[in-house]
């Protein structure tokens, strides 16, 4: 009797015109929120996370060792124990987003690296195989190719000249499809700091040059995935942070989207990133080497390889040339080579400032690729 009751009750509201039910989870239009709700923030994610991408990956790794580990404890035994070896499948899970509406879209390299198969799954639930144009180990990036045709795509904004304190949204897959929701995730900061370098030994994935320093909250799953401006435009490609717990503390980091743009250019011109190539080796200038050099003091770097028919050798770099700056900035560490190239195109000129023989030069080089194997 009483089941039959609610089903009369809810006929009865269903015909007077309206479900309790129904209006409980019908969701509210537009026209009917406030205006203070629809702030830049609303703005900026409804603009951008259409093209907002969960990437996912299987990869395998050769797992090596003795079928009975360190049970002995003793490293003469376990060397006389015969080895074992089998391939394990791995996963991975990140994000990226559509650059061009024919398919192609950005992400770190380190998402994808080492991947047998990359799967990409759209906000509007549709999953497809991606190809891998071209990576950059150096640079932590990745070009990856979806098929289809008129995808959306997310603007790309200018990163040079941000303001510490502008809003930042970070927008990614943290779970990817675990959460069975395809939709992305939104957190919101300020640009905190910007033109950062970190140290190779601080993070996990590489060395960074002049990154954007965000409290957006970035979580792993979130790499590889759009930072954006208060204009609804890609400032940036969240790579990393800094945690002792594996969670977001206010402290990500993310590749600023001109030096993207400059590679994203490259692929679709030449079909790989292309390696700047100076064509010379370097050796920090210690106080041992420089009293066998003869010099009077320690610092900068000393030429110890030119190759033949190379940009140095162009130049007229010569081995034993100390090198003290480049672009006007002085060379004293290994941080400052790299920051005096980090980002430089093949083409580009670089500026030396060399010392010889006591006196100083100039030299002009100008960039190649670096040579492949299969050339």
């Amino acid at each position: 009797t009483g089941a039959l009751a609610g089903v009369a009750l809810l006929a009865l509201l269903q015909h007077a015109g309206g479900s309790l039910i129904g209006a409980a989870r019908a969701a509210p239009r537009a026209a009917d929120l406030p205006s203070s709700r629809r702030t830049a923030i609303v703005a900026a994610a409804e603009r951008v996370s259409p093209a907002v991408v969960s990437v996912s990956i299987t990869g395998t790794r050769v797992v090596r060792g003795n079928p009975l580990g360190n049970f002995f404890n003793d490293p003469f035994f376990n060397q006389m124990m015969p080895q074992y070896e089998y391939h394990e499948q791995v996963s991975g899970l990140g994000s990226g987003f559509i650059v061009d509406p024919s398919g192609l879209l950005l992400t770190n390299e380190h998402v994808v690296r080492d991947a047998d198969s990359v799967r990409v799954t759209l906000p509007d639930g549709r999953s497809m195989r991606a190809r891998v144009l071209a990576t950059s180990g150096e640079y932590d990036l990745a070009v990856l190719k979806i098929p289809g045709a008129h995808l959306p795509v997310a603007p790309l904004g200018n990163s040079d000249g941000l303001l510490v304190g502008e809003w930042a949204v970070a927008i990614g897959n943290p779970f990817g499809y675990l959460l069975l929701d395809t939709q992305p995730s939104v957190t919101a900061g300020v640009i905190s700091a910007t033109h950062r370098d970190v140290r190779s030994d601080a993070s996990q994935t590489g060395v960074y040059k002049n990154m954007i320093q965000t409290d957006a909250a970035i979580n792993p799953g979130n790499s590889g995935g759009p930072l954006v401006n208060a204009e609804g435009e890609v400032i940036g490609i969240n790579t990393f942070i800094f945690t002792p717990t594996g969670g977001s503390i206010g402290l990500g980091f993310a590749i600023p989207i001109n030096l993207a743009r400059q590679k994203l250019d490259e692929v679709r011109r030449f079909g790989r990133i292309r390696v700047a190539w100076p064509g010379l080796s370097l050796q920090p200038v210690t106080t041992d080497l420089a009293r066998r050099l003869g010099w009077s003091e320690a610092g900068g770097f000393v030429v110890t390889r030119v190759e033949s028919g190379g940009p140095a050798e162009r130049a007229g770099v010569h081995v034993g040339d100390r090198l003290l700056s480049v672009n006007g900035i002085a060379i004293h560490t290994v941080d400052d080579v790299q920051r005096g190239i980090y980002g430089a195109n093949v083409g580009d000129r670089l500026s030396l400032q060399l010392e010889r023989d006591g006196r100083r030069i100039e030299a002009s080089l100008t960039l190649a690729e670096l040579p492949r194997s299969n050339d």
